[in-house]
C-alpha cells in the first residue's frame, strides 16, 4: 500500500517537474528572439505605465481638466508633449489612455478565447452535428468583416466601455473556435485520451484536464496576436465616435478629435498616433516570438 502511494507520489512529482521544465524550454527560446524581449519590454513598460497612471498624473486636475488659455501650446519642461485643443496634457492622456486600450484588449480577447475556445473545443471533441451547427455558424460570422460586426454592436448596445468589450470579444470568436477546434481534431484520437476514456474520466474531465492543457501554444500566440487587433479596433471606433465618451481619454479618440488641428499643432495627433504604432508592434514581435518558443520543431 505505502509503495503504490509513494508510486503514485513520485508520478505526480514527474508530471509537474515535465510541465515545469517545458515552460522553462519555452522561456530559454523566447529570451533568444532579441525583438520578441524588445517587444516584451515595451508592453511591461507600457502595462507599469497604465497600473501607476494614478501616481504620475492626477485624472480630474491634469487628464479631463480644461486651460483653453493655453491651448495647443508645444512641447515643453511642464508638459513633454504639450498640450491637446483644449490645454490638457496629451502625455497624461496617453497614459490614462493605455488603460483603456489595455483593458479592452484584455477583457476582449478573453471573452472571445472562453467563448470561441468552448466552443472549437466542443464542435471538434464531439463532431458530427454539433461540429456542423457550430462551425456553420463560426462560417456565417466570418463572412462579416469583423470591424463591421463589431461596430453594429456598438450601434445596437450604446457607447460604453463595455459594450466596447464585448463588441469586439464577439467579433474575434471565430477565429478562436477555429483554432481550438483544429488541434483538438488532431487530439481526440491520441492514445492518452483513449486512456482517460479507458478509466471512465466523462468528457468534462477530458476536454478541461487533457485537451485543452495541449492546445495552448496556438491559442497563447493568437491570443498575443489578438490583443494588437483589439487596441487598433478600440481605436478605430473612437475615431468614427463609437468608442468611450469623452472627456475620458482613449488614443484613437485622441486622432479623431485633434486631427483638424494638424497642421497648426502637429503634436496633437503625432504622440497618439505613435502610441498605438509602438504598442501594435511590440504586441506583434511578442507574438511572433511565441510562436516560435512555442513550437517544438524548433530547435534554438
Amino acid at each position: 500500500m505505502a509503495s503504490s502511494v509513494a508510486q503514485s507520489t513520485s508520478t505526480v512529482e514527474e508530471k509537474k517537474n515535465k510541465k515545469r521544465s517545458q515552460w522553462a524550454e519555452v522561456w530559454r527560446r523566447l529570451k533568444k528572439n532579441t525583438m520578441a524581449m524588445v517587444g516584451l519590454g515595451i508592453i511591461t513598460i507600457l502595462v507599469l505605465a497604465a497600473i501607476c497612471a494614478p501616481l504620475i498624473a492626477d485624472y480630474e486636475e491634469v487628464v479631463i481638466k480644461q486651460d483653453l488659455a493655453n491651448r495647443l501650446e508645444g512641447l515643453s519642461f511642464e508638459h513633454i508633449l504639450g498640450l491637446d485643443e483644449f490645454g490638457r496634457d496629451i502625455f497624461a492622456r496617453i497614459i490614462w489612455g493605455a488603460r483603456v486600450s489595455l483593458a479592452v484588449g484584455l477583457l476582449a480577447v478573453g471573452i472571445a478565447i472562453i467563448v470561441g475556445g468552448s466552443l472549437g473545443a466542443v464542435a471538434g471533441y464531439y463532431g458530427g452535428k454539433f461540429d456542423t451547427v457550430i462551425m456553420r455558424i463560426m462560417d456565417i460570422f466570418l463572412a462579416i468583416p469583423a470591424i463591421l460586426l463589431a461596430i453594429a454592436i456598438v450601434s445596437a448596445l450604446g457607447r460604453s466601455l463595455v459594450n466596447l468589450m464585448i463588441a469586439i470579444g464577439i467579433a474575434s470568436v471565430p477565429t478562436y473556435a477555429r483554432i481550438v477546434r483544429a488541434s483538438v481534431l488532431s487530439l481526440r484520437d491520441q492514445e492518452f485520451i483513449e486512456a482517460a476514456k479507458a478509466i471512465g474520466a466523462n468528457d468534462l474531465r477530458i476536454i478541461s484536464k487533457h485537451i485543452i492543457p495541449n492546445v495552448l501554444a496556438p491559442i497563447i500566440v493568437q491570443g498575443t496576436l489578438g490583443v494588437a487587433y483589439a487596441i487598433l479596433s478600440t481605436a478605430g471606433l473612437s475615431f468614427i465616435g463609437l468608442g468611450i465618451r469623452p472627456p475620458d481619454p482613449e488614443w484613437g479618440a485622441m486622432l479623431s478629435t485633434g486631427r483638424a488641428f494638424l497642421r497648426d499643432a502637429w503634436h496633437v495627433t503625432t504622440f497618439p498616433g505613435v502610441a498605438i504604432m509602438i504598442t501594435i508592434l511590440a504586441l506583434n514581435l511578442l507574438g511572433d516570438g511565441l510562436r516560435d518558443a512555442l513550437d517544438p520543431r524548433l530547435k534554438q
